[in-house]
């Protein structure tokens, strides 16, 4: 139960899959040896039934017992394949010291298990799916940042009196959605010359990273029973003003918290929250333009980690991935009225966001979903073309078009990255693979793009392979389940890690 995570976690080239091993091999392992004490060991009748049904028994009491946030993978990494295991070495001891003691060892050791499992709570999972824990009556992070005299006491409510036209960073991954920064050159002596912390805030939990313009930042967060996107001033990290919504989307993967990036434009603010609201807001003051409920228009509920894909502001239109049936996988909705402007297939599973790209002098809005890659136009959402490349697990990446017709597809955990070719005959496109690797697999994690190399994370390790063929140039840094920034007029990448 030890070694299958860890063989399954050294493996870089593994197939498409591989981190379910990691994941849930120890339970398989676990229950294995569960059905080896019933079914093939030396004990008794009486003991393999006495012990298995004890084993059972306290592990059911603990789960109905345990804090709600050990449920799911908690229970399933950690608690059923702990007890096993210890259940397993008291029965060994036991068996030695006196054999009528090995059942009652076993049960001894399991139980310890269970009732530690009471006392703790999980604060969040790794990438790796490790947990980290605390004490079960320890206040949580959101909890401490609900108590602040700061958030009770109303401050940080007003108007912004101006504010820059334009969006230095409009919203995810900045200006069209490659985490390429710009304008900017960064000092890389930072031993004589390093960075200095300037101010530290809590926030509330969430996936959201930030927009920014003239100034001031805006994210997405959650606080108790309220989805908040909140303004804050980039010089001093007070906040400038919050808007509530009473929605609250919890999985015991993702943790609590909108997942999607606001989306500046025009003066406004667009925001998807997990549960699938999506709301156009006053950029000065967070008051609300209009809303509008993506699972009621696409006929479904929020997919297992929620609606994820930040919103994409592409001329008069708000884009945004819905995954309903039939045409409902993609919408788009009048930026100014929130009226619904068109609708086009896609898969259900995605947690990927639509983005603009031109490709072959043509632009389209790119949906990365679990079937492929739908290329659609704009302005009425026709589907050009339909790339088919469908994958089991999630998709959370982004498309990046690359050359003047080519477009790199990520896949996701074990599947690697592929380029495609776009060729047009007359009205008709088509497609062609220019190579797919599995040097560079990211999760969810995205790359970018520099100077003919692709730099990213292969699982947990830092990755280089190169654009024209997918070869790997090179490979190290084991950041986790990071993330990575181009600082292009800096030549530098600035990774972060968990």
């Amino acid at each position: 139960m030890v070694v299958v995570p860890m063989a399954a976690r050294a493996i870089d080239d593994g197939p498409a899959g591989l981190w379910m091993v990691s994941a849930f091999g120890p339970a398989v392992c676990a229950l294995l040896l569960l059905v080896w004490w019933l079914a093939a060991s030396r004990a008794t009748l009486l003991e393999r039934l006495v012990g298995a049904g004890g084993f059972v028994l306290g592990m059911i009491l603990s789960v109905l017992c345990m804090h709600p946030s050990m449920h799911g993978p908690a229970i399933i990494v950690l608690v059923f394949p702990t007890a096993m295991a210890l259940f397993t070495a008291g029965v060994a001891v036991g068996d030695r010291l006196w054999s009528p003691w090995r059942m009652p060892s076993g049960l001894v050791a399991a139980f310890v298990v269970c009732l530690i499992a009471l006392v703790v709570r999980t604060e969040g999972l790794w990438g790796n799916f490790g947990h980290e824990l605390t004490w079960r009556w320890a206040s949580s992070v959101e909890e401490r940042l609900l108590a602040s005299p700061k958030l009770s006491d109303g401050a940080g409510n007003q108007a912004l009196d101006s504010v820059e036209a334009v969006a230095e960073w409009p919203g995810f991954r900045g200006e069209g959605r490659i985490s390429r920064q710009t304008g900017t050159r960064f000092a890389t002596d930072w031993a004589s010359v390093p960075p200095q912390l300037l101010w530290k805030i809590p926030i509330g939990p969430g996936w959201s990273s930030f927009a920014c313009q003239g100034g001031y930042l805006f994210t997405q967060e959650q606080r108790g029973p309220q989805e908040m996107v909140v303004c804050y001033a980039a010089d001093s990290g007070a906040q400038v003003w919050a808007s509530a919504l009473e929605a609250r989307f919890d999985d015991p993967l993702g943790g609590p918290g909108p997942r999607a990036t606001p989306s500046l434009a025009g003066g406004r603010l667009y925001a998807q929250g997990a549960t699938g609201t999506l709301r156009c807001l006053n950029l000065k003051d967070g008051a609300m333009i209009w809303e509008r409920k993506i699972g009621e228009i696409a006929e479904r509920q929020p997919p297992m980690w929620g609606f994820s894909g930040s919103p994409l502001v592409a001329g008069s239109l708000v884009i945004v991935h819905a995954g309903g049936a039939g045409d409902k996988g993609t919408l788009a909705f009048d930026a100014a009225s929130g009226e619904l402007r068109w609708s086009a297939p896609a898969g259900a599973d995605s947690y990927s966001s639509p983005h603009l790209a031109v490709v072959g002098r043509e632009e389209f809005v790119l949906m990365l979903s679990n079937v492929g890659l739908e290329f659609l136009q704009p302005a009425s959402g026709a589907v050009r073309f339909s790339y088919e490349w469908k994958h089991t697990d999630h998709r959370a990446l982004q498309p990046q078009a690359v050359a003047l017709d080519c477009v790199l597809v990520p896949t996701g955990m074990g599947a690697g990255t592929r380029l495609i070719r776009l060729r047009q005959t007359g009205d008709s496109l088509a497609a062609e693979e220019v190579w797919t690797s599995r040097r560079l697999k990211p999760d969810f994690n995205d790359f970018v793009v520099y100077q003919d190399h692709l730099y990213g994370f292969d699982g947990g390790i830092f990755t280089c392979i190169r654009l024209s063929t997918g070869e790997a140039a090179w490979k190290g840094g084991r950041y986790g389940k990071g993330q990575v920034l181009l600082l292009a007029d800096s030549g530098l990448l600035l990774v972060t890690g968990e």
